[in-house]
């Protein structure tokens, strides 16, 4: 077998941007509904300060994935939005008010959605050619460990500190700093940066006249298909309340969210990986049947032992699609239209988690968590129909396409 090129600076730094940023993320979010309990706000308040901040997160990156394509300094972009949202983090140790978590939420995501479209395009550029589904991998793989790591080392802190959340809160800046550290020093400035062409002269507008080439068709009957698959693709929380019906006990919830975060962490390289060989449309519509059989699992599930199982399981689901997904959107556009790719992919994929939230909670108060999880089954597998007749009509065998 032939030796793999090795992943890169490029691909290793943003790599562990994603770890650290994650860990700080992770140390500080789950303990945001218990401090809000402290500040006098209840479920109501959480609700609406996680919906508009993703709101505000998606809407972001559709315009920075447009900026990308028309100011090539994409790291640039990328430094400040992760540290707006290092610096930003920590403020939550000085929060008095829920108006204030609500400040600093929407100052943290508004960071994530400037950097989140700039970052793919520097990890699709930087990849070894041919293999951008082992990059996105790779990168996955280390946000999910880093998202096993930040409420692991909460915990720690907080029996060491006698349960101050405030001070936990503050000691997450210190990964924020590495994150920005790594992408600052790790990824290649202008000149080695694998998003560094110029402009052309006098650029085409996006309709044609003049302008950047439009994006191709199938870029966005993809972008249709997976808008309808984040309708299904609820928040992961159903399935910790899911798990609380089966009978298991609160205290063994944050052990089964780890396990989840473990899952992705061992499967998203591998799978990722994968994809480069097989082709992203296979890798991708198993991912979305194995989504939609889980789904089934938690569904049918009678006993507590089903869970950790599921839980295991279902962390599949994200190894064959989140890194895949992005490889195929680098696949499917130029290079030049990356980060416009990008900014549109996720900005559609992310403001469908609100209404995929609302129809879920809405089917699971009305007719059962049962009726809730299986018709977010049946919208994954319409899914997979769609991106099956989307395969076949595209005609490469699933086969990466190269775009410079």
């Amino acid at each position: 077998m032939a030796r793999r090129a090795p992943l890169g600076r490029t691909v290793w730094a943003l790599g562990l941007t994603s770890l650290f940023t994650d860990v700080g993320t992770e140390m500080i979010f789950p303990l945001l509904p218990l401090f809000l309990t402290q500040l006098g706000a209840g479920a109501t308040a959480l609700g609406l300060i996680e919906g508009t901040a993703d709101a505000v997160a998606a809407l972001l990156k559709l315009c920075s994935g447009w900026l990308v394509d028309r100011w090539p300094r994409a790291k640039e972009l990328a430094i400040f939005g992760y540290s707006l949202s290092t610096v930003a983090r920590p403020l939550v140790a000085l929060a008095t008010l829920p108006g204030h978590v609500f400040a600093i939420r929407i100052a943290d995501r508004v960071g994530k959605g400037v950097r989140g479209s700039a970052r793919d395009a520097l990890l699709a550029g930087g990849a070894p050619p041919g293999e951008a589904g082992r990059a996105f991998g790779f990168d996955r793989s280390m946000d999910h460990l880093g998202a096993l790591t930040g409420p692991l080392l909460a915990s720690g802190l907080l029996a060491m500190t006698g349960q101050k959340l405030r001070l936990v809160f503050g000691v997450a800046l210190v990964p924020g700093l590495v994150a920005v550290s790594c992408l600052a020093f790790g990824v290649p400035n202008r000149g080695g940066s694998p998003i560094s062409a110029p402009p052309e002269p006098n650029p085409p507008s996006l309709r044609g006249r003049g302008g950047l080439a439009p994006l191709p068709a199938r870029f966005w009957l993809y972008v249709a298909i997976s808008g309808l698959f984040a309708l299904a693709s609820s928040s992961d929380a159903f399935l910790l309340l899911r798990a609380g019906e089966l009978g298991v006990a609160a205290t063994a919830l944050p052990i089964v969210w780890a396990l989840l975060h473990l899952s992705k962490t061992v499967s998203s390289y591998p799978l990722g990986s994968l994809s480069d060989r097989i082709g992203r449309f296979p890798a991708l519509l198993a991912g979305l049947v194995w989504y939609a059989a889980s789904y089934l699992g938690f569904a049918s599930a009678h006993r507590a032992a089903e869970v950790w199982l599921l839980f295991a399981a279902y962390g599949v689901f994200y190894g064959l699609t989140e890194g895949v997904g992005k490889a195929l959107v680098s696949d499917l556009v130029a290079k030049e239209r990356r980060g416009s790719g990008f900014g549109v992919y996720n900005g559609v994929t992310g403001l469908f988690a609100l209404p995929a939230g609302l129809l879920t909670g809405a089917l699971w108060h009305r007719f059962g968590s049962g009726v809730a999880l299986e018709v977010d089954a049946a919208l994954a597998f319409a899914s997979a129909l769609l991106l099956g007749g989307l395969w076949a009509a595209s005609g490469r065998g699933g086969r990466p396409v190269s775009s410079g």
